[in-house]
């Protein structure tokens, strides 16, 4: 028997780079770039006051570290003060940067200056900040003075976590709110008097907003929802609901958020620090804004089905002035705007674009390509994706994303073989972004489609609570009426199709494996959860009375969580299954992803698991993918006999 041939080299669609604006430097001269050109996800530093030729090569953008892990950074509004001086001594312009090890998203705080004489290679090159490498630690907010830092960190008790203030100046800190749950600073006002955190609650997709009077609140206190210095935002006691941080006014005096408390879409409310407030802005999707510093602007960012829409407002008078130019129908997120709110920075992607920084002068209306990322593959290959709708066995109309080969001929070589890319959350939303590994495919043959099943996020409330608890499996139906759906599509081989995920798109692969077998030629299931028990057992115990919200709690609701469990069915499996996961996951436990190998092994079922060491919740490493993805893709060759 001859050896079939190789399958196309996947490497170069692996190697494509990406990168996004992160933060401006205080007088705007500077922009910190968050690019993957070292394989991880890095600190890069844009110089803009000498006017360079745009867009700008990454590779000639000043790298300011190359760790071994992913590393994110933000500049300080102003340098802290040292030995008495006032903050703007020769030290330069500061960074506050966050990382963890290894995937265990143990984050801890340091600060750089962001010229430092060599390139950062790992945290001993930094000065430590907030440092315990036990807990997590995730920086919420600086104050526009430069002098105080809101985190949140479950150092308490490991479990809860509650929010500190951080003298930069001095380096004293306390404990200003808990509450025995998971809160999270969401910024200061501009006087530094409010400070907003975030409480998620224990109701499927709620949160509360707490703006905390700093000034009413006395030095050893530590305030709770029911502080008299507490003002609950948007409250909304009868039904979940989501509720943003604050973007002030100037003059700390009223601000605006997002919320979807009252209403189907998460609109813009404008507020005052007295609790009260209005819807003012109804886009008719799920929308956010931002004020700049000065004022002069309020940004109105929406989702319009998966694809980004954004305009510039008067804060003031909320007057429409202009439609925000977006590069295409894609994805355009991590908005921030220059000090004096002249430049409007941010990300874009799309399938036919990797990912790069952009910039909008609010002054002119011109748009600019700020970064050119390495592409070594062809962009005029890449395929766009369609928007369909598929009617599900109850008659919900669900969105999916569609990526067709170019140029098959379907009289010669038939229909195509179709893989199911099935996003995580599962509060969250496919949206037209760019895939490397949905471009290879459709660059070799393959469909893609990429559904958002009931319980995704980006529809609407109602929409999104309809896969709850008791009501799981009707998602899991929801990809039934997607397989039925490829059968009317002549181009799209319905006896050749796979599902893929990651995180609860792993479990949603592995649920399909189990209760559809005779619908799925070959699942990928990427740090997917195999046992709703074991998952909620072992989870990270910070995180498991949020993960019970949503899909039932280990006290009252074990058997439905058995039942809705994949290796409850695993008799029923049958098709090839490729696994990959990370051994340092804090979400998902490696632990979920050997037990199902094991018993698919015994059974006799083709499983395949790759573990990686160094590596947590997903493949953050590029040298990692470029061992994994070359296997899945030369797994779904051989499955999909494509």
């Amino acid at each position: 028997m001859s050896t079939p041939p190789a399958p196309p080299d996947i490497r170069p669609y692996l190697e494509i780079r990406t990168a996004a604006p992160s933060s401006w430097s205080p007088d705007g001269s500077k922009l910190l770039i968050s690019s993957d050109l070292s394989g991880t996800a890095q600190v890069h530093r844009l110089d803009l006051v000498t006017q360079p030729e745009l867009p700008v090569p990454t590779a000639q953008l000043t790298p300011l570290t190359r760790f071994e892990e992913p590393i994110g950074a933000g500049y300080l509004p102003r340098p802290p003060a040292r030995d008495g001086d006032d903050g703007d001594g020769p030290m330069g312009d500061v960074l506050l940067l966050a990382t963890d090890v290894g995937g265990n998203e143990r984050y801890q705080l340091f600060t750089t200056t962001d010229e430092p004489p060599a390139v950062l290679t790992g945290p001993d090159d930094l000065d430590p900040l907030v440092h315990d490498p036990e807990h997590i630690h995730r920086p919420g907010g600086v104050s526009r003075d430069g002098r105080w830092l809101a985190y949140a960190t479950n150092r308490g008790d490991g479990v809860a976590f509650d929010t500190w203030v951080r003298d930069l100046h001095t380096g004293a800190e306390r404990c200003v709110f808990a509450t025995g749950g998971w809160t999270g600073p969401g910024g200061f006002s501009p006087d530094a008097r409010y400070l907003a955190v975030s409480e998620l609650t224990t109701r499927a997709g709620d949160n509360k907003v707490h703006l905390i009077d700093l000034q009413a609140l006395a030095d050893d206190e530590v305030a709770d929802a029911t502080h008299p210095a507490v003002t609950e935002l948007c409250p909304h006691p009868e039904e979940a609901g989501t509720v943003g941080t604050p973007s002030w006014l100037p003059d700390s005096s009223a601000f605006y958020l997002a919320t979807d408390v009252g209403r189907s879409f998460v609109g813009i409310a404008r507020g005052t620090p007295d609790g009260a407030w209005d819807h003012v802005i109804e886009p008719g999707w799920d929308a956010g804004a931002v004020v700049d510093w000065t004022g002069s602007h309020l940004l109105v960012v929406w989702n319009e089905g998966g694809i980004t829409r954004a305009e510039l407002r008067d804060a003031d008078t909320m007057a429409v002035r202009a439609p925000l130019p977006v590069p295409g129908d894609g994805v355009a997120s991590g908005f921030r705007f220059s000090k004096d709110g002249r430049w409007l920075t941010f990300g874009y992607s799309s399938p036919l674009v990797p990912g790069d920084a952009w910039r909008y002068d609010t002054a002119t209306g011109v748009l600019e390509r700020l970064t050119q990322s390495p592409c070594e593959v062809d962009p005029g290959s890449f395929v766009d994706a369609e928007l369909v709708h598929v009617a599900s066995f109850d008659g919900l109309e669900v969105p999916a994303f569609v990526l067709r080969p170019r140029d098959r001929d379907v009289a010669a070589d038939g229909p195509a073989p179709v893989v199911v890319i099935i996003h995580g959350g599962p509060e969250s939303q496919y949206r037209p972004s760019f895939s490397p590994l949905a471009q290879y495919l459709v660059a070799h043959g393959f469909a893609v489609i990429a559904p958002n099943v009931r319980g995704s996020t980006g529809y609407g409330r109602r929409y999104q609570h309809l896969d709850d608890v008791e009501r799981r499996l009707d998602s899991v139906h929801d990809l039934a009426a997607l397989h039925d759906w490829l059968a009317t599509q002549d181009d799209l081989d319905q006896d050749r199709a796979a599902l893929y995920g990651g995180s609860y798109g792993g479990y949603m692969v592995l649920m399909g494996l189990a209760h559809q077998p005779e619908r799925w030629a070959a699942g990928v299931d990427i740090v997917g959860m195999s046992d709703l028990v074991t998952f909620l057992e072992n989870t990270s115990e910070w995180r498991r009375a949020f993960r019970e919200r949503e899909y039932g709690s280990l006290a009252h609701d074990r058997e439905l969580l058995r039942e809705l469990s994949p290796i409850t069915h695993v008799e029923r499996m049958q098709a090839p299954l490729c696994i990959i996961h990370g051994a340092n996951d804090p979400r998902v436990p490696l632990s979920e992803a050997e037990q199902i190998h094991e018993v698919l092994t015994e059974r006799g079922v083709r499983c395949e698991l790759l573990v990686y060491h160094d590596e947590g919740h997903g493949l953050s490493k590029l040298t990692n993918r470029i061992d994994a993805y070359p296997r899945v893709a030369a797994f779904l060759h051989e499955v999909l006999d494509a």
